[in-house]
């Protein structure tokens, strides 16, 4: 029952995060307006019919700015995770199944990593990189592969002593053969659960970074950027900090919530 319960869940958000996803990648279906086309007459308009979430300081549409900054945003975020997710498991299945050497040379360098904040490394390395979303992934992604290299490890130490592995490894097979067809399909699940939960962390770092001038240049659509450019004139059209934020915070909700979700049903 409590695993049927946890599946219901895992369908109904998932649905959830596709139609975000959906939403962002077809905004020109949804958005009627110019997310960059400035309007002078227009400045600061209050939610109407034309404008659904009014105009910003430039006369811009907040609405079509959201629908096409949701698409810079989460696109980024998938992107980092993926690469982190990669490079995590990789490090972390070479250091447990070879252990040794190769062992205490990656996981000291992860220690080392893990010793400095996040957003403190990133907000230093996005400055020496300078602005644009390429030098806030990178800022981010120095450390987030950490989680994903340590988790795959202890994975991969648990799995290496498991009697199918010792047969294959005594039947000849290569460590390559070994690691790709019997560890990394088996340590993929637990993994991937930490891949969802990561999104939400990486989407707040990535806005964060573009609310600081660190990430997407203006005025390129992004939801850190708009609240970023909007907050100096936030008594008189809040709305314009408003409903990227809001964007920001239901899509890190939904995606946190899957991440749990994934959780409960693996754990069931």
């Amino acid at each position: 029952m409590k695993k049927r319960i946890a599946k219901i869940k895992i369908i109904f958000v998932s649905i959830l995060a596709l139609l975000l996803i959906f939403v962002t990648c077809f905004a020109g279906l949804f958005a009627h307006n110019d997310p960059y086309a400035t309007n002078a007459l227009a400045i600061r308009t209050a939610p109407c019919l034309q404008y659904p979430f009014g105009t910003d300081n430039l006369g811009r549409c907040v609405f079509a700015r959201v629908l096409y900054g949701g698409r810079t945003t989460i696109a980024a975020t998938f992107l980092l995770v993926f690469i982190s997710f990669v490079i995590g498991t990789v490090v972390g299945m070479i250091a447990g199944y070879f252990g040794g050497l190769a062992d205490r040379l990656l996981m000291r360098f992860a220690d080392i990593t893990l010793a400095f904040p996040q957003m403190v490394v990133a907000i230093a390395v996005a400055g020496i990189l300078g602005t644009g979303m390429t030098g806030a992934m990178i800022s981010l992604g120095i450390t987030m592969w950490v989680s994903f290299a340590r988790l795959s490890r202890s994975h991969t130490l648990s799995l290496k002593n498991e009697g199918y592995i010792q047969t294959a490894f005594f039947a000849g097979k290569s460590d390559l053969y070994i690691i790709m067809i019997h560890i990394f399909p088996n340590l993929l699940a637990p993994v991937f659960t930490n891949a969802l939960t990561q999104i939400g962390t990486t989407m707040i770092g990535l806005s964060g970074l573009s609310f600081l001038g660190l990430g997407v240049i203006p005025p390129k659509a992004e939801w850190g950027s708009m609240i970023s450019e909007a907050r100096a004139y936030i008594q008189i059209a809040p709305w314009a900090v408003f409903y990227p934020a809001l964007a920001t915070i239901v899509t890190i909700i939904v995606f946190n919530y899957l991440g749990d979700a994934v959780m409960d049903y693996r754990e069931a």
